[in-house]
């Protein structure tokens, strides 16, 4: 998480600020992103407040050693001047109150670093419980400017009983607070805009009980607040707080009567001086009379206090019963984790269950439904493995800390080949060195309703156009081969082979008939049903792309020469980690390869050329049509020993820096979810040399094209890595970040967090 931290007691300070250096270096040991803002000194008891008039201005902080007051305060940031830039931690001073910190740190800096997850106020140089300490805190205004600016925000303040600000104490408040921070974080309640949170200073806090407590409603009792004082009498904020806070919090004493109270009473006004003296001990005896189950209470209990609040300092009601942090909690006590596998495959089904089962069923109680209906609160942790059309989006996008789906909503830029063409080619454009202009080949998009106007579309495919032209003067063994793909086709329906724009255009023309004769009312299988006909429906005929055949390909002497392509399965979690699986898929084509220009009558038997099963008799049941990757010839003429290997290695390159591209440079149409997870089938192509081409990217790929040989070994491993890689982390079950045989290719901070 991107977290904003501020507090109301200033920078780092053994007499006034003892805790935040402590807090902000265990949120990063955490893997947290942390940006700072503090008031550049004390200000405490200032609430939700502005200083209106005031020209706030920035000192920066680069914070030394931890429990050490070695901190230096610089006029300008990291860089300026000629000072190189070390890239250490920095931090902002702003001569303001905590509230304003807030507003400039959350719209003036830290921007470069993405969205701000959670605001963090505090931790507090004493407790902020009750109504009276609540109503006045600064450190409960920050958080509150938080949730006012639309953040979820966390007042966070350290109840001290000992004079002695022992770092091993410290420490354990500090961890033990990220926890609750990541807790709150992960099961944010509705209705709820800010907590405020009490942690006591105390040793062994992080084995004593977290409960959601109710806000103690108290009032002053003793008179006033403020105590006369020597008009010559100065002071400094810091020293005031410190003596205020350890008077009454050690010691019970009341704070010193007003020693310089009026001997006299002289007519009119006479001339005083006042300083904040609060009596607090109205505090602790509103709490020794207090029934239990308030904040106050608990702290005094040494439990740390959870109180949900609105943004009105009014507490969220039917919040209650204590939090059990994943740490501590017992085996019997985790939540149940739900799951819907709602799949119209059940060879696809089976495996998810089986995987769900095998990888959850010892870390979580885990029960299957069958809709988000079933759910005993909206809030459970609930995970969806359902065909695109049934995934309940909208229970994704409102509870994205606990319900998991299996696809994002908008994945164009990827899995629709002229969307994908564009992708390619716009990173390229600003990547002139990306490994995707070697390995992908340049395609040329266009739209076509009608054969007649093919002439029009191919006007800005110039390059496309051009070598056309050229073919008609070469002989036929050096003609520049063209492969034609409708762009919102799948399973190779319309893919056809040309290089000349007379076969183009007949093309067009063979499909017009086809439509016309349907309309007609004839007869004609579905291409889904009809595995020989690589024909194309007429809603396709709109979107195309052409890109150069890649002639020669990888050919293998014992799978009877046959032209293949390598399935590769690639799990796209979060926003954004990117694995590719090592158990890979070679899928033959039907025939034995031939050149196009050695066949005759124009290249109609696609067979030879195209590897998708859906051609084949038997679809994947055909004899040696689908093999392990890692099966394949150990030797192979012309390429080294460990060519293997080195496709391998090209694959995640391209893998991975395709989805950078999509993810960066067409956010517009490839969106994606901090709760979220996708299996891609994505296909890749290898020539004579070893040099390995992405073909396309696939959504919902057809998994039963593996068959039944290598299912339990192929698909069968793929969805329990996924469980593993992608479900078990989501819900706080285990972490298993590509040990397996998912290897990441790329971790990419998009911004976009739960």
């Amino acid at each position: 998480m991107h977290i904003l931290v501020t507090n109301d007691d200033g920078p780092p300070s053994n007499q006034s600020s003892p805790y935040v250096h402590s807090l902000v270096h265990w949120l990063q040991s955490a893997g947290h992103t942390v940006s700072v803002i503090l008031p550049h000194q004390q200000r405490s008891w200032i609430g939700k407040a502005h200083l209106v008039g005031a020209s706030v201005k920035p000192t920066y902080f680069r914070p030394g050693t931890l429990h050490q007051e070695d901190g230096t305060v610089h006029h300008l940031p990291r860089g300026n001047n000629g000072e190189p830039d070390d890239g250490g931690d920095e931090w902002i001073l702003i001569d303001s109150t905590p509230a304003s910190c807030v507003q400039i740190g959350l719209f003036h800096y830290f921007q470069e670093r993405g969205p701000v997850d959670v605001v963090v106020s505090g931790p507090n140089y004493g407790r902020n419980s009750t109504a009276l300490f609540a109503l006045s805190s600064g450190t409960i205004g920050g958080a509150m400017e938080g949730a006012v600016c639309g953040k979820p925000s966390i007042a966070l303040s350290y109840a001290f009983s000992s004079r002695t600000h022992d770092p091993v104490v410290i420490a354990e408040a500090s961890k033990h607070s990220v926890k609750v921070i990541e807790h709150l974080c992960a099961n944010w309640a509705d209705g709820v805009d800010l907590y405020s949170v009490n942690v006591p200073l105390e040793p062994g806090v992080s084995q004593n009980k977290v409960l959601y407590t109710d806000m103690l409603i108290n009032k002053w009792k003793s008179g006033s607040c403020f105590q006369v004082a020597d008009p010559a009498e100065g002071g400094e904020p810091e020293l005031q707080e410190q003596e205020l806070r350890i008077k009454s919090e050690l010691e019970g004493q009341k704070p010193d009567a007003n020693a310089a109270s009026e001997k006299s009473r002289p007519s009119g006004f006479q001339h005083k001086h006042f300083k904040w003296a609060p009596d607090l001990q109205d505090v602790y005896k509103s709490v020794e009379e207090s029934a239990p189950g308030n904040d106050g209470w608990a702290v005094k209990e040494q439990m740390t206090s959870v109180t949900p609040l609105k943004a009105s300092f009014m507490h969220a009601p039917g919040i209650t019963g204590e939090i059990k942090l994943s740490d501590n909690q017992p085996q019997a006590s985790k939540p149940t984790v739900y799951s819907i596998v709602d799949c119209d495959v059940p060879y696809v089904g089976e495996l998810v269950e089986k995987a769900l089962a095998s990888r959850l069923g010892d870390a979580a109680r885990f029960q299957r439904i069958q809709s988000i209906d079933e759910l005993p609160e909206s809030s459970a942790p609930v995970f969806q493995y359902r065909e695109y059309e049934r995934l309940d989006f909208e229970h994704m996008v409102s509870r994205s800390s606990t319900s998991l789906g299996n696809a994002y909503v908008i994945r164009k830029a990827l899995i629709r080949k002229h969307y994908l063409s564009n992708t390619v080619a716009n990173w390229i454009s600003k990547h002139p060195d990306s490994i995707l202009r070697k390995h992908v080949k340049p395609a040329f998009d266009f739209e076509l309703d009608y054969a007649e106007f093919l002439d029009e579309a191919l006007l800005e495919a110039y390059e496309l156009r051009e070598s056309l032209d050229k073919n008609e003067e070469r002989p036929e063994s050096e003609k520049e081969w063209w492969i034609l793909k409708p762009g919102m086709s799948d399973r190779g329906q319309g893919i056809r082979l040309f290089n000349s724009e007379a076969q183009l255009q007949e093309i067009f023309e063979e499909w017009e008939e086809d439509s016309d004769e349907e309309e007609s009312g004839s007869e004609k299988e579905d291409a889904d049903d009809a595995p020989h006909d690589a024909g194309v429906v007429t809603s396709q005929l709109r979107h195309f792309i052409a890109q150069p055949y890649i002639d020669p390909p990888l050919l293998l002497p014992s799978a009877s020469n046959r032209k293949f392509h390598i399935r590769t399965y690639v799990l796209a979690t979060g926003s954004l980690k990117v694995y590719v699986f090592k158990e890979m898929l070679a899928l033959f084509a039907a025939k034995e390869y031939f050149p196009p220009h050695e066949e005759e009558d124009e290249v109609k038997d696609l067979a030879r050329h195209l590897t998708n099963t859906c051609f084949q008799e038997g679809g994947s049941s055909n004899e040696g049509s689908v093999r392990r990757f890692w099966d394949l010839d150990h030797h192979v003429p012309g390429l080294s020993a460990d060519w293997k290997e080195q496709i391998f290695s090209q694959i995640c390159a391209v893998t991975g820096e395709v989805f950078e591209a999509a993810a960066r440079g067409m956010m517009v149409h490839f969106q994606t979810l901090p709760n979220a997870f996708e299996l891609f089938g994505v296909d890749f192509l290898v020539d004579s040399t070893g040099c390995t081409y992405l073909l396309e990217v696939n959504a919902f790929p057809d998994f039963a094209q593996t068959g039944e040989d290598l299912k339990e070994v192929v698909v069968g491993r793929l969805f329990e890595e996924t469980i593993d890689v992608a479900v078990k982390p989501f819900f706080g079950l285990g972490d298993n970040d590509g040990k397996g045989d998912m290897k990441l290719v790329a971790d990419l901070d998009l911004g976009r967090r739960a």
